[in-house]
């Protein structure tokens, strides 16, 4: 029997940082799989969790909630033949969480897998902002949740606690709201049954690029140096790049383009002289961290609401590799 757990949050709330801190808990004796989702096609979470000591499957550029486009499902079989003690799946930011329970709750499944509790990441600062709260999606992944994650603490403002403080008392509904930084999460909190069963509208979707490439981030083909890739979906667009492993960017003017960049998020794994710099960015929350040893490839993904110049973008991008890589 295969223990799960959904993953949920708007896009920005920590999912992935708290998908790293949960498998750093994992048990020795445990195999834990994971199947991840996201707006954008490069597949930039894959690289983040991988070699993190859990089973991964990818399903970029799609919306793993819309159940009828079957990649879920694949996804889904792929990792259960393997027998894993546990399974976290983490949706993109702006799915709906219906499909998937719908999904794991299904006959078929029953022998196979066991939901447990559902955790939804929320940065209170989010609260305070109308584009948040009008959204369904937003709404509705909160309003599923068996635990509600109130991620990013340390840079709360007294507004945003009070902000919280009346979301608890109007909408938490007696559910556990426990606060973290960093994404935290005590890894005990998985084994938490599910509790909510409250009825949920369809939402809408993020349908994106159909999942023609399978379950497999985008790759380059022969002896292509770099690419791009766009998505659209629920009023936001994502551009992003992934370059040869031959490709190395220049460090401090990397990260100042990620920073300054007219976006509302970025992530990225790449290669630099030092090695492996991993950047994410949520507004004006800019985090940056490197690692050892060289990366596969470099990816990197930016996501705002409406539109963007991508063309300006890439091409101060493509300034920022190094002699000869150009």
């Amino acid at each position: 029997m295969t223990y799960v757990n959904l993953i949920t949050g708007f896009l920005g709330s920590g999912k992935t940082t708290t998908l790293r801190h949960l498998l750093s808990q994992k048990p020795s004796h445990e195999n834990w799989a994971i199947l991840v989702n996201e707006f954008g096609e490069v597949g930039i979470d894959g690289a983040l969790l991988a070699g993190q000591g859990a089973v991964l499957k990818e399903i970029p550029g799609g919306c793993m909630c819309c159940v009828n486009g079957l990649p879920m499902q694949i996804g889904l079989n792929m990792l259960l033949k393997q027998k894993p003690d546990r399974l976290l799946i983490e949706p993109t930011g702006l799915g709906h969480p219906k499909q998937i329970l719908s999904l794991l709750t299904a006959e078929t499944y029953q022998p196979w897998l066991t939901l447990q509790a559902t955790l939804c990441l929320l940065d209170a600062r989010q609260l305070g902002e109308e584009r948040y709260r009008d959204n369904e999606n937003f709404r509705d992944q909160l309003a599923a949740a068996d635990l509600i994650i109130a991620n990013k603490q340390d840079t709360w403002q007294e507004a945003d606690r009070q902000r919280l403080a009346a979301w608890v008392a109007n909408e938490a509904g007696g559910r556990p709201v426990i606060e973290v930084q960093q994404g935290e999460v005590d890894a005990a909190l998985l084994a938490l049954p599910r509790q909510n069963l409250r009825t949920l509208p369809d939402g809408a979707h993020h349908h994106g690029t159909p999942a023609a490439r399978g379950l497999a981030a985008l790759s380059l083909p022969g002896n292509q140096r770099w690419r791009r890739a766009l998505s659209h979906g629920q009023g936001h667009s994502s551009c992003g790049w992934i370059f040869d492993e031959e490709t190395v960017f220049d460090t401090i003017p990397l990260m100042e383009w990620a920073r300054l960049a007219p976006v509302e998020r970025v992530k990225g794994v790449l290669r630099i002289a030092e090695g492996t710099l991993l950047l994410n960015r949520q507004g004006q929350d800019f985090k940056i961290e490197t690692r050892p040893g060289a990366p596969l490839d470099s990816r990197i993904e930016v996501i705002t609401q409406g539109e963007a110049d991508w063309n300006a973008l890439q091409s101060a991008l493509l300034k920022l590799r190094l002699a000869g890589d150009a």
